[in-house]
């Protein structure tokens, strides 16, 4: 190729920027005293351009007739002072951390690590490391997006489906071979349908900013099938492409929002700004740490070298710091405004909003968050807890909702017939305004969830008394969501009673999770019955056991129609989908909900007794709604439900968890008392007149 010859260039925006004649590359490093960047073509050859200009700690060139679709690294020169927390070192190429696309993917060997293995933390390596590295790529941004643009759904509104990309198509038989598992085939109108069918609202994407398959897990022949091991954060994620690698995934993606958007669903992406693939001092030097590794990592004071645990992952980036602030939210208007995404849901949040190492509500990210005018308006989501036991439930700004785990595990527990349910159950189904409702947060900042990639699926989590992660390396990790069920067996069964209560306790916890206050969260695959045979920490698993299984969706297309009947339901009345709270400050005296006990008598907050496990809860019509009552009996036993006098009579049944067909006798006129099946649900109507 002929040498580019470079000309000044402009420091922002950072990364690689191509103008139609030539391309802007910027790279921030305070650490640097010569920084080379490293224009690679197909046979490999390289040609370094020193980048002379420096302002504001950002070097910089512009090169004219450099195109996209021009694959580079950088290589760093600096101090080596890994004692120190600097790790600069020339022999190893590096990724932009602004790369907007990514080709190609790590080679594990010694090359890429910067210490010599055998010899310490403090040792250096000079091994060359090009050949087993991934390239940064020039893109061209400009897309046809025609009249495309953000649903816009309301908060109270929003239904929200987690999928991941690949395992949500890697096995539709309908869907082109050389698509599935791709942005594409997400976009394909059978995968579109499918979710058209269910009526939710919005997809949220397990990570596909361009991330790394661990050494140790490819050593063991396996991969990163969820995608928390981000590297580069504008960059989508490369394997998702059935476009090539060198611009096409970004393209592929845009046509897939694109899509998505035209039947009405927004996209949230699960992101993870709170560690990269770099790991710790004994971790590789890919980006980064080869950049400016103070600047990008929290470290600890004493010693210096050693990044703080707090993700559990062996680094952590430094939110707090000015320059990875701006990396966060750059990334994040870039994903908005040129990928035309409609929010985000940030893994281990709370690691963000630290100050020191304290949680801060009034962190310099959160502020930052705040007052930006294209990130406030989209749509935030905290897992509000991290890796080293900060549990922040409840505790982020007002625009944040929040992964709500004491829905999670409260729903759970009443459904398992625990003991010490009630009224806490009461305060989940209401919205938790205990946890949300004195700042003027509402009911839809606490999302709802029963089930989550981080986990048993909901087939599994009735079907298992222990998880079984035997395919995973090591000990297999994964949380303990395996409590007995009592369902009579663990595991595949063939007895009908067994099978009967698996099908009601799945209707339960569906039922209980689509109709309560809130924005309920449906893990993907739930409604085909998806199994992971007990594997509980399927991170490593990018195989059929991850995948979904589209036999299954005509196997259980019942249950696939009952859930889209449940996501209906919501939407046809304002009661079950409230954008306040009930009036009142005590949720059980407010005039908009009663709560009563099997004989008919008004449930306040100390009428609960330690067994209590059934309850019903009446909710008066509003805004020309229908009234509607939920008689909840997670008793072993049948339980007879007198109504409550004030809720007069023309009660007809909507709902019956009991049977294999909750449906079937809707509109069937009913008589107070009321014969409640065990453990089942059954929701009542009355209609306006």
């Amino acid at each position: 190729m002929p040498p580019f010859v470079p000309l000044p260039g402009k420091p922002f925006p950072l990364g690689a920027t191509w103008d139609g004649n030539g391309t802007n590359f910027a790279l921030f490093s305070s650490v640097a005293n010569r920084v080379e960047l490293c224009l690679f073509e197909d046979d490999g050859s390289e040609e370094r351009v020193e980048l002379k200009d420096r302002d504001a700690e950002c070097w910089h060139a512009y090169l004219p007739g450099a195109r996209p679709g021009q694959r580079y690294g950088y290589r760093v020169h600096g101090p080596y002072e890994p004692s120190q927390g600097v790790r600069c070192n020339p022999a190893k190429l590096l990724l932009d951390p602004y790369a907007k696309a990514v080709a190609g993917s790590v080679t594990w060997g010694q090359a890429v690590y910067p210490y010599t293995f055998g010899q310490g933390e403090f040792s250096r390596n000079d091994d060359e490391s090009a050949p087993f590295m991934p390239r940064s790529v020039v893109i061209d941004h400009t897309f046809d997006w025609e009249d495309d643009r953000p649903p816009r759904t309301l908060w109270n509104e929003t239904v929200i489906y987690e999928v991941h990309v690949k395992g949500f198509t890697a096995l539709h038989a309908s869907i082109d071979p050389a698509m599935r598992g791709k942005f594409a085939g997400m976009a394909d109108p059978a995968a579109i349908g499918h979710l058209i069918r269910l009526g939710v609202t919005a997809v949220e994407l397990l990570p596909i900013q361009q991330f790394v398959h661990d050494d140790f897990l490819v050593d063991n022949h396996l991969r990163n099938y969820w995608g928390y091991n981000t590297i580069c954060f504008l960059a989508p994620h490369n394997e998702y492409s059935s476009s090539g690698e060198r611009g096409g995934q970004v393209i592929e993606f845009k046509q897939m929002v694109k899509a998505l958007h035209s039947a009405g669903i927004e996209i949230l992406l699960d992101v993870v700004y709170n560690h990269t693939a770099e790991g710790n001092h004994w971790g590789p030097i890919l980006s980064h740490k080869g950049i400016d590794n103070r600047a990008y990592y929290l470290l600890a004071d004493q010693p210096g070298y050693y990044y703080e645990g707090v993700t559990g992952t062996g680094n952590a980036l430094q939110a707090s710091r000015p320059d990875t602030l701006r990396l966060i939210t750059d990334s994040l208007r870039y994903w908005v405004l040129e990928m035309h995404v409609d929010g985000f849901r940030f893994d281990l949040a709370a690691a963000l909003g630290l100050t020191g190492l304290s949680f801060d509500p009034f962190s310099a990210f959160f502020d930052v968050m705040y007052q930006d005018p294209v990130l406030s308006q989209v749509k935030l989501i905290a897992e509000p807890w991290d890796a080293q036991g900060r549990y922040e439930v409840g505790r982020f700004p007002l625009l944040w909702s929040e992964w709500n785990e004491r829905f999670r595990d409260r729903t759970r527990s009443l459904w398992r017939s625990q003991d010490n349910v009630f009224p806490d159950m009461a305060l989940r189904l209401a919205g938790s305004p205990d946890l949300y409702g004195d700042d003027s947060r509402s009911p839809w900042n606490s999302v709802n969830f029963l089930t989550a990639h981080d986990g048993m699926t909901l087939a599994d989590l009735v079907s298992y008394d222990r998880k079984h992660n035997e395919a995973n390396p090591g000990d297999g990790g994964g949380t303990n969501d395996h409590l007995s069920w009592n369902c009579g067996e663990e595991g595949p069964s063939t007895n009908p009673e067994v099978l009967a209560l698996r099908s009601r306790q799945q209707r339960n916890l569906l039922t209980t999770l689509l109709l309560a206050q809130g924005v309920p969260m449906l893990l993907g695959g739930d409604e085909l019955g998806r199994t992971q045979h007990g594997n509980n920490n399927a991170y490593c698993q990018d195989n059929e056991m991850s995948w979904y299984d589209w036999d299954l969706a005509t196997e259980n297309d019942a249950l696939v129609e009952y859930v889209a009947r449940l996501i209906r339901l919501r939407k046809e009345h304002p009661s079950l989908q409230r954008a306040h709270w009930f009036q009142g400050t005590d949720v059980f005296e407010s005039p908009d909900v009663r709560w009563f006990l099997p004989d008919g008598t008004i449930a306040h907050y100390g009428d609960f007794n330690p067994d209590t496990k059934t309850v019903g809860i009446y909710l008066p019509g509003r805004m020309d709604d229908d009234d509607l009552a939920f008689l909840i009996n997670a008793w072993w036993e049948p339980i007879n439900f007198k109504l409550l006098d004030e809720m007069g009579s023309g009660w007809k049944l909507l709902i019956d968890t009991e049977t294999d067909e909750p449906f079937a006798h809707e509109g069937k006129a009913v008589q107070s008392p009321l014969s409640v099946s065990q453990r089942s649900l059954t929701l009542l109507r009355r209609p306006r007149p």
